[in-house]
């Protein structure tokens, strides 16, 4: 399967769920909670999850979405599509124009290819570790910023309603709550923003569209407390991470190593 041919699966289908979402108001949208408290669900996430699946899988190629029971037999498979039909759902219900598609083409663990689309915004971003990335088209990359003085760092709305970004109120940048980890790690792709963090556990379905495109356009993800991105695996839920231009990677590793020696084991 040539890139091409990957990343224009991608386009076509990030365009057939915006076409899918096209008749939700976001805001004026029903949602239903999950069982175990695993967070809101609606109709557009369901209907979504099914044209991504139509859309993307071929003979050979495993599938690991938020929105599908999960079936163990993706671990086979040396190629795994893993998706979030709509991450940011509390956001879409909210009317929070901070939610998105998230698609991501896995190989032998290694998200190499992703695309996300936020309809509200009209964003697309797009790109592979052959190709580079593209913000609505154009080629994009991440910040070159070196220092943590002054830089913008995208933080978990979530967390930040929890009190746990307090503990930055005198650092040296500026963060911005912003739901959907997927949207804030394009936007770190794209250069956008500087640089995001959570120390929160995050599913595969979340996050392996951002990482491929960080790591596409010459950026740096890293799971806390020193790990690189793997995926595909048994337990999808995975450490925290940071997400940066590669300039800010140690910077980041410094400012954050005290709260990582904290983290549970």
């Amino acid at each position: 399967m040539t890139t091409n041919d990957t990343i224009g699966r991608i386009k076509a289908a990030l365009q057939a769920a915006i076409d899918t979402l096209a008749p939700f108001v976001p805001g004026k949208v029903a949602a239903e909670q999950k069982s175990h408290g695993r967070g809101p669900v609606t109709e557009a996430d369901r209907q979504v999850n099914q044209v991504l699946r139509e859309a993307l899988v071929r003979d050979g190629e495993g599938w690991l979405s938020e929105e599908t029971i999960d079936d163990s037999g993706r671990l086979t498979k040396r190629r795994v599509w893993v998706v979030d039909p709509l991450d940011g759902t509390k956001e879409f219900c909210a009317g929070i124009p901070e939610w998105c598609v998230s698609i991501a083409m896995v190989e032998d663990g290694r998200a190499v290819a992703g695309g996300i689309a936020n309809p509200a915004t009209r964003e697309t971003f797009l790109g592979s570790r052959e190709t580079g990335v593209t913000y609505n088209g154009c080629p994009a990359q991440p910040s070159r910023k070196s220092s943590l003085d002054g830089a913008m760092v995208l933080a978990s709305r979530s967390e930040v309603s929890r009190g746990e970004w307090a503990q930055f109120g005198e650092a040296p940048f500026t963060f911005r709550p912003m739901g959907s980890v997927a949207y804030k790690l394009a936007l770190v792709a794209a250069g956008l923003a500087d640089a995001t963090w959570t120390l929160q556990p995050k599913n595969e379905w979340d996050i392996a569209a951002g990482v491929a495109l960080v790591e596409a356009a010459g950026g740096v993800v890293q799971f806390l407390p020193d790990e690189k991105p793997a995926f595909n695996n048994k337990a999808t839920l995975l450490p925290g991470l940071f997400a940066c231009g590669a300039h800010l990677r140690n910077p980041i590793r410094e400012f954050l190593r005290p709260l990582m020696k904290a983290l549970p084991a």
